[in-house]
């Protein structure tokens, strides 16, 4: 493994960036008062390996890989290399006007060839700048190829409750989170949402076989209530990241591709988090042995280091579109651009040389899961799950339930996630739990240091969380 380049140093006045921060910046999905009352946002400043350094010099083990993305780590030389000789050779150009640039081109060959590890018929890559995007040309993109079908009248999307497929109007409508809903009149027509593989949440003491058929049935059980002529496509997670890290039972994926096989619907996986590694395989569908007919890709295909997404799309999709010809009017300023698909194709080739895919499947994966058990003791820990190097810990008030604390109940991640970051350790909270998901690099001792963390933060949060 390459070691990370030293970045430069330069001497940031705190004061003046908090000021500024709070004067001009809108950071993404805050509240806007309550930031302003904490003094404004923390201020990262520098980052090498699985770890950053914010304003005040603080360093933290980065265990959310930023934001589910940063793959490969931080301070790679060669990415940003690739991305100043790009630059230098031609920084940009679109793909309208019937053009391309080779970075581009040689990245679509190159996620095919991934893709086609588990299923050949996903052969063409459409491209955007995230994963919102992704999912807003899947939507638009499937409803197109149901038209020229001559089936217009399969507009209709299925989803999960408590999904997340971005924060667009059409990524946000395809999501199931009630909250994002109440914000802007959401969700817009034609869009279900069915129950979600949550079995620690929604199905605790029930065998999980039944359980996965249960959940698994509430999506024909809508495609009958809509009309199966109605319905155009399934799309969900193979495992729901920003929901709270819910990995379904082994059986559940196999079940909703027979499902959506049997009416004829398409089936879609968001591989937004758990492309490019996160599962111990290059897609996270690959790990339940499914063949989507499209799925989203974004965050770890360039680890993060430049903004990108994709969406591979399979043949008898493509067949479609050019057996009858016309404009799909949709795509983006920034689809193809050449310096991130540059540095997502340098990327990807880190990942290949340094084995990152089969270590995570064969050994940090597993350490994470081994390391995750030594919570199972712990008087707040409901459960410990993984699956790769994503995971979850569930904060419960009664050991042996899946009961929360009522004084609490719903923000018992966020005190935990506070007292880790006090700590040295950057986690998520969600609702009741605690996610993580750091970069495919981590050691096995940086991989202790996150669950030791973990566990000194939830001794302290003991205390807080039975008082309130």
């Amino acid at each position: 493994m390459n070691a990370p380049a030293k970045p430069p140093v330069r001497n940031y006045d705190m004061n003046e960036l908090k000021k500024l921060d709070m004067a001009h910046h809108l950071p993404a999905q805050s509240d806007y008062k309550l930031q302003h009352e904490l003094g404004g946002s923390r201020i990262i400043t520098r980052a090498d390996g699985v770890f950053i350094t914010d304003a005040e010099g603080k360093s933290l083990l980065d265990g959310m890989a930023g934001l589910w993305c940063v793959n490969v780590g931080y301070g790679r030389e060669e990415l940003a290399r690739v991305a100043y000789e790009q630059m230098l050779e031609l920084p940009y150009y679109n793909t309208f006007f019937k053009t391309a640039t080779p970075p581009p081109v040689k990245l679509a060959a190159k996620i095919a060839e991934k893709m086609a590890l588990s299923n050949p018929d996903l052969t063409h890559v459409f491209f955007n700048s995230s994963g919102s995007e992704a999912n807003d040309t899947i939507f638009r993109l499937v409803r197109y190829y149901w038209e020229l079908k001559g089936e217009p009248e399969r507009t209709v999307f299925i989803s999960r409750k408590n999904a997340y497929h971005g924060s667009t109007v059409a990524g946000a409508s395809l999501g199931g989170m009630t909250f994002m809903h109440a914000q802007g009149g959401l969700p817009i027509p034609g869009i279900e949402h069915v129950e979600q593989p949550y079995h620690f949440g929604e199905g605790f003491g029930e065998d999980e076989e039944a359980f996965a058929t249960r959940v698994a049935n509430s999506i024909e059980e809508r495609i009958l209530a809509v009309g199966p002529e109605k319905v155009a496509a399934f799309i969900g997670e193979p495992v729901q990241g920003a929901g709270g890290v819910i990995i379904p039972p082994a059986s559940y994926w196999p079940k909703v591709e027979a499902i959506c096989r049997k009416y004829g619907i398409l089936l879609i996986c968001d591989e937004v988090i758990c492309g490019f590694g996160r599962l111990g395989h290059w897609f996270g569908h690959q790990h339940y042995g499914i063949k989507p007919d499209l799925i989203a890709m974004a965050k770890g295909m360039s680890s993060g280091y430049l903004p990108i997404s994709a969406v591979g799309v399979s043949k008898k999709i493509v067949d479609v579109l050019l057996e009858k010809g016309g404009d799909f009017v949709h795509g983006y300023t920034y689809s193809g651009h050449p310096t991130c698909a540059a540095v997502s194709l340098a990327n990807i080739g880190i990942m290949e040389n340094e084995g990152l895919i089969e270590r995570t499947r064969d050994v940090t994966g597993p350490y994470l899961a081994k390391a995750l058990k030594r919570l199972d003791s712990h008087p707040l820990v409901g459960e410990a799950r993984s699956l790769g190097l994503i995971g979850a810990v569930e904060i419960v008030s009664e050991k042996g339930t899946n009961k929360r604390f009522k004084g609490a109940e719903g923000t018992a991640g966020p005190i935990v996630r506070d007292l880790c970051i006090k700590n040295g350790l950057m986690v998520r909270g969600i609702r009741d739990s605690i996610v993580m998901c750091p970069p495919l690099i981590i050691t096995e001792a940086e991989i202790d240091q996150i669950v030791d963390t973990i566990e000194k933060s939830l001794n302290e949060a003991e205390p807080v969380l039975r008082a309130l």
